[in-house]
């Protein structure tokens, strides 16, 4: 696995990458994408992409997902974002882009690429950061989930950002974030089973940047 990653990120993330469970992370993964090279999403050079897309200091609003699509093609680094050229949209990826035209009147976008959204400070962040083929969860408990623990902690040091959190993973994965020194917006999963419960209506993107804007913070152009 390669640990080229940006260099904001890599002088907060050293001491987890010398840990002993990332080197047996790191033996896991290469060994992964040897035995099946077409079979793990996404791509190898797409693993720390989303550190890549918005470096620590420009990090505003933290999206967490789960782990990669399991879908040939779909997974590109980024949690929920979609490789421009996918059709049809995961459907979870659907609901947020109905949501989001529900809550600021922005027409869905003609591909599921989210990479805008990072270029601005969303860090987008799921829990586990490959998975195999048709096989949700396939990779957990491998490491992954300690190592992205590790970029929650490692953002403790910053202020003033939203979390948006999605789902009872996203939620539990944010536990120890100080909501009195950040935003933290929960509801459930956009996914066509959770989404009915609380994610429709919850109004995210307009309730983050008007806590960005009130500290003076541009705004992201959803």
């Amino acid at each position: 696995m390669d640990l080229e990653i940006e260099s904001s990120w890599k002088i907060r993330l050293e001491k987890e990458f010398s840990k002993p469970y990332f080197k047996k992370l790191q033996a896991f993964i290469n060994n992964a994408y040897e035995e099946s090279p077409y079979s793990i999403f996404p791509e190898r050079h797409q693993i720390f992409r989303a550190f890549e897309a918005c470096p620590f200091d420009k990090v505003k609003v933290v999206v967490l997902g789960q782990d990669p699509y399991p879908t040939k093609g779909h997974a590109h680094g980024l949690c929920f974002s979609a490789a421009p050229d996918v059709r049809p949209l995961p459907k979870s990826l659907i609901n947020i882009f109905k949501e989001l035209e529900s809550d600021l009147g922005i027409k869905p976008p003609e591909n599921g690429d989210l990479n805008h959204w990072a270029e601005q400070g969303v860090l987008m962040l799921n829990a586990i950061l490959t998975v195999r083929e048709g096989e949700p969860l396939s990779h957990k408990k491998q490491g992954w989930e300690t190592f992205t623990d590790g970029v929650i902690q490692a953002l403790g040091e910053k202020e003033e950002i939203v979390y948006i959190l999605w789902g009872n993973g996203a939620i539990k994965k944010a536990e120890s974030v100080d909501s009195s020194r950040n935003l933290v917006l929960s509801s459930s999963h956009p996914s066509p089973l959770g989404a009915y419960r609380s994610f429709w209506g919850s109004r995210p993107f307009s309730k983050a940047n008007a806590y960005l804007k009130s500290f003076g913070s541009e705004e992201i152009v959803w």
